[in-house]
């Protein structure tokens, strides 16, 4: 009888045990869930904090440089040229903004062969003053994508380098101003609120003339259709009111 006694107490001892260990692990278990789910929604409003704190800044400065491939006459082939580029915007708000445009260009027009057969392909430049609107079309805590249009005065440089001969002995495009108008699509990568690399993709379209008094070939004019790649860094400060 002694040791029956002593058996049911070793039993119900093990059943309680069992029965603390196993509230023990519920009692952990949701402890665990809640803690994942309070983490979870801690993370999404530090995302929500961080994506308007990037796109509530009221201006942006950036700049770099990048590539271009321009026509530098009506019937010759187009050459590669390096470029840098510097904006200015002013955000309305987190997805309209105003832009301000400048850039530069350097190649080597690729004249072929002329009666000077020069042994060189002599350097040209083109300087772009532009201004427009900009759209960010998406908004992410590190990506942003915005779609950009701008317009103004193309200022070209064609005979500068070419030791003493004309634009018009070249029959490059004539060393003027004319208009100047581009698109392109900004892809951001966010360092910091106030702080991303971006990567432009763009097209410029300019509209310069071979010398018009150059009656050596057909047309005089036409619209230059000249695509190229932007790479540098963007800067923010200021807030949206």
């Amino acid at each position: 009888m002694f040791g029956f006694r002593i058996s049911v107490k070793r039993v119900a001892a093990v059943l309680l045990a069992g029965i603390i260990v196993s509230g023990a692990s519920t009692v952990e278990a949701q402890t665990t869930r809640r803690t994942r789910r309070e983490s979870n929604a801690n993370r999404k409003a530090r995302v929500a904090r961080t994506i308007e704190d990037t796109y509530s800044h009221r201006w942006e400065v950036g700049g770099g440089g990048g590539y271009l491939r321009f026509r530098s006459g009506e019937y010759l082939q187009k050459n590669n040229e390096v470029t840098f580029w510097m904006t200015g915007t002013y955000n309305l708000n987190p997805k309209l903004g105003v832009v301000g445009d400048v850039r530069g260009a350097y190649g080597n027009a690729k004249i072929g062969n002329t009666v000077f057969n020069l042994p060189f392909n002599p350097q040209i430049s083109e300087y772009t003053f532009m201004a427009g609107p900009s759209y960010r079309i998406y908004a992410k805590e590190k990506t942003a994508i915005s779609v950009f249009g701008v317009g103004g005065a193309a200022l070209g440089k064609f005979d500068g380098g070419a030791k003493g001969l004309t634009s018009k002995e070249l029959h490059v495009w004539q060393s003027t101003t004319k208009p100047v108008f581009s698109v392109g699509v900004n892809f951001d990568y966010n360092f910091y609120p106030n702080l991303a690399v971006r990567v432009t993709p763009t097209y410029v379209g300019t509209l310069f003339r071979l010398d018009p008094n150059d009656t050596s070939t057909g047309s005089h004019g036409s619209i230059q259709n000249n695509l190229g790649v932007n790479v540098g860094l963007v800067y923010r400060f200021g807030r949206i009111k």
